[in-house]
């Protein structure tokens, strides 16, 4: 009996501090100035297929009905925490764009956040990261900025491994504040 109480208490310690976690978390980003990376939801697969064409979602690695719904569960995240945002980036990769678009509708393509997984764009790695980090650098708002790109971007700028739909915040120097996986946010 004494280790199922054990059990139960644990259990609740785990839940109790997750939930405050969450909450300071969602303090920090009601107060602006944030950078909030968000990992393109679910796009079953890796990587991108041979015939790979920027401009052409249907050559892409795109959304399914899960990664949509993933994506508007992302936009309703912030709306229900009266999360303000400045301006929200996207990769020019489909995946991305539909990701940001479910979420917020309104956004615009950077290509400093696109994919340099496949051997094709690994040349553009470093300029895309010194890109980034300028225009993160000269980024001065009291609101947040989203930037929905891919995971080699998030790991390459915040060494931090992300799933799918993974929201990381970090402040402008990439010191990671706290991450949500929208998956288990809704649960709660």
């Amino acid at each position: 009996m004494k280790k199922l109480f054990s059990f139960f208490l644990l259990i609740f310690f785990f839940i109790v501090n997750q939930a405050s976690s969450n909450d300071k978390l969602i303090t920090s980003l009601k107060e602006g100035g944030k950078i909030i990376f968000i990992r393109h939801a679910y796009a079953p697969g890796s990587g991108d297929p041979e015939d790979f064409e920027i401009d052409d979602c249907l050559s892409q690695r795109n959304l399914n009905q899960i990664g949509k719904v993933q994506s508007k569960n992302i936009g309703l995240f912030f709306k229900k925490n009266k999360i303000k945002l400045d301006t929200i980036l996207s990769s020019e990769w489909c995946r991305c764009k539909d990701t940001a678009k479910f979420a917020f509708q309104d956004y615009k393509t950077f290509n400093a956040l696109n994919s340099f997984y496949d051997i094709r764009f690994a040349d553009n790695k470093d300029r895309q990261i010194d890109n980034l980090k300028k225009f993160i650098k000269n980024w001065d708002n009291k609101k947040n900025l989203v930037l929905v790109t891919h995971f080699v971007v998030i790991s390459e700028i915040l060494n931090f491994s992300t799933t799918s739909g993974e929201i990381v915040i970090s402040d402008k120097n990439f010191n990671i504040i706290g991450n949500i996986n929208i998956k288990k946010y809704n649960k709660q």
